[in-house]
């Protein structure tokens, strides 16, 4: 069932996606601990891949539980962006991990031409940053301005709006 049609601005977006990279930075906190602990911070092809992993199936568990119970993260209740799937009152589990598999493409291009140029440390992250810049610009592309891998996946993001004041209510 879709709420709205107001689509939250790029910038509105990506200023929820700063948050949303704070949140995972917490979010894999303790799973990252654990992987050090387990391979005593050894650096080694082993260790480089399960902290990859870990990655991936930590992110992965928190945004597809999130996307798929309420359509929004802590981040997207913070701004109000909702995360729907029309004829559905929530997004469906399948589609939350489609759409978690192709929010991917947000950083795998960069990291590839990163790693294919040797690129190190700032380098690294303005090759990062301009892969972000690039495909948030698949916004505009879209009669509906929303992002590509939204449109794929078949998903929307709305802008909830504003709650009213509860001295408004109480009149």
């Amino acid at each position: 069932m879709q709420a709205n049609n107001v689509v939250p601005t790029v910038k509105r977006r990506l200023i929820a996606m700063v948050y949303e990279i704070l949140l995972g930075i917490a979010v894999l906190f303790l799973p990252l601990l654990v992987v050090e602990f387990a391979t005593k911070a050894a650096v080694t092809p082993f260790a480089w891949h399960a902290r990859q992993a870990t990655v991936f199936l930590a992110l992965g568990a928190y945004f597809i539980h999130q996307w798929s119970r309420k359509g929004q993260t802590l981040a997207m209740q913070t701004w109000r962006i909702k995360l729907e799937f029309p004829g559905y009152s929530h997004v469906p589990l399948k589609i939350a991990t489609l759409r978690y598999v192709l929010c991917w493409a947000w950083v795998i291009p960069a990291v590839l031409i990163g790693n294919a140029l040797h690129l190190e440390h700032w380098q690294a992250i303005y090759a990062l940053l301009a892969g972000v810049l690039l495909w948030s610009l698949t916004a505009f592309l879209d009669k509906d301005r929303q992002f590509l891998h939204d449109r794929i996946a078949g998903t929307r993001l709305v802008q909830l709006p504003k709650p009213e004041k509860k001295a408004a209510k109480a009149a």
